[in-house]
């Protein structure tokens, strides 16, 4: 298969991996309104390497969404190789190995972005990981840095990707905070213009892009080849296009009411089609994002609480305030 990261017009717009978000209902939407690349929920390899069926519902693709990458967790560099191996089959366009979530829950057992504590698992990890992968494409996202534990001294995102030069990694997502201080406002950019000013591969900028504004100031501040959308993509799946607009034109038309209506009822019926009556509890959360900041949402908060059917979702949708 060949390397679809060489593939792209630049820059590239990617919908970054999110658990509990960028479930399959989800990236189907963000790929129709403007994302190259979408990335699937992490996965950890202890579960796909034993083919736990909750994990295979995590890594479910679709051919529409292609190219698509399956993100791995984990700190077992077996179950990585045996996990790669099922996400090709599976048809993933590429895999990610996650070494940049700093919940207390992955980072807490040596996963995610304590991986950069340990630069020699991690390049075990990788090793094995594009063993599994075959001719697949292997990336990494990540952070800036960690502290060592006990310590003042750091390690760092930047010290990994020199550690494993000789590797051939397509491409790394590099979320600008620290594991300290992993949702502070400020942003690091500039370490991420440090990584692609070295890093021979793909260079993706992610954290605080919650604006076509902010994107376009990320991607000239850092010369990156691409965003990662996180949380700005909560409740606003066309802010790829509107990124795009505003890359070509310096402008973008804010979505009014009955747009952002048709997107959310379209992905509460994907969501349903695809997962079932589970996918809508799941839904709700989604929901309370695409009515956020307007007028009238917080006295409808509750109400969505208590709905549980498609036809109540859909009532209460349609019953929102037209804005």
């Amino acid at each position: 298969m060949a390397n679809f990261w060489q593939q792209f017009n630049k820059p590239i717009l990617a919908l970054a991996p999110m658990c509990g978000v960028t479930d399959l209902p989800f990236r189907l939407i963000c790929k129709e309104l403007g994302a190259d690349l979408v990335y699937t929920e992490m996965t950890m390899v202890q579960s796909l390497s034993r083919q736990n069926p909750a994990a295979l519902r995590l890594a479910q693709l679709d051919p529409s969404e292609q190219p698509v990458i399956i993100q791995l967790g984990g700190r077992e560099p077996e179950h990585f190789r045996a996990a790669a191996k099922i996400a090709r089959q599976l048809g993933a366009a590429g895999i990610d190995i996650n070494m940049g979530c700093p919940a207390k829950k992955i980072a807490g057992n040596g996963s995610g972005v304590s991986l950069l504590r340990d630069l020699e698992l991690a390049r075990q990890i990788i090793e094995a990981t594009l063993e599994g992968a075959g001719d697949l494409p292997v990336s990494i996202k990540t952070r800036t840095t960690i502290k060592l534990p006990g310590q003042d001294q750091t390690q760092s995102s930047q010290d990994l990707l020199r550690f494993v030069a000789d590797l051939p990694i397509a491409a790394v997502m590099i979320h600008g905070r620290n594991f300290e201080a992993p949702w502070s406002e400020t942003v690091n950019y500039d370490y991420i213009r440090e990584v692609k000013n070295f890093f021979p591969g793909i260079v993706l900028a992610n954290g605080g892009i919650y604006e076509p504004e902010i994107a376009k100031q990320v991607l000239d501040q850092t010369g990156a080849d691409g965003v990662g959308i996180g949380h700005g993509v909560y409740g606003r799946p066309w802010i790829f296009e509107e990124i795009r607009d505003y890359l070509a034109t310096g402008h973008y038309t804010p979505k009014d009411w009955n747009y952002k209506l048709q997107v959310a009822l379209k992905h509460l019926h994907l969501s349903q089609k695809i997962k079932g009556d589970l996918g809508l509890p799941e839904f709700k959360k989604q929901l309370l994002w695409y009515i956020k900041g307007l007028p009238g949402a917080a006295s409808y908060r509750d109400k969505m609480a208590q709905i549980n059917t498609l036809s109540d979702f859909e009532q209460a949708l349609r019953d929102f305030p037209n804005q």
